[in-house]
């Protein structure tokens, strides 16, 4: 059984932890460094999210997208809820196939660290979920 119920709950809790680093302090401004766009397409259930991590605010934008990504990335949304748990490394799951990715691999190598200030914050995003399911 997979961890979302459907796409609305992607963009809910995987959207919403670049909602929230967005807003906390020492989280956005290091995503909001990368300068780029990113796109992240998932499966399980089919959903995809473009961010805009920039000054002078990250932009989440649900669904398909005009937006030309600077990285594109695919896996499944329950990587991507462990990766935002802290308990998934992309690094490892793209050497496994686990995770695909186009464009430049550096650029995605440097998101990873800017993203572990909001493993915290995803976290409390999912604890009622977590709750609700235990």
């Amino acid at each position: 059984m997979t961890y979302f119920a459907d796409a609305a709950e992607v963009y809910k809790y995987l959207g919403g932890a670049f909602r929230t680093a967005n807003e906390t302090a020492g989280a956005g401004e290091k995503l909001r460094a990368a300068d780029i766009v990113l796109r992240l397409d998932y499966s399980s259930p089919e959903s995809s999210i473009t961010v805009v991590l920039k000054e002078p605010s990250i932009e989440v934008v649900e669904g398909d997208s005009d937006l030309t990504p600077d990285v594109r990335m695919s896996m499944s949304a329950d990587n991507a809820n462990k990766f935002w748990r802290g308990e998934y490394n992309v690094a490892v799951g793209l050497a496994k196939g686990e995770v695909k990715a186009k464009g430049p691999v550096s650029k995605i190598l440097k998101l990873i660290p800017a993203a572990k200030p909001v493993f915290p914050l995803y976290r409390g995003l999912v604890s009622d979920k977590d709750a609700a399911t235990a």
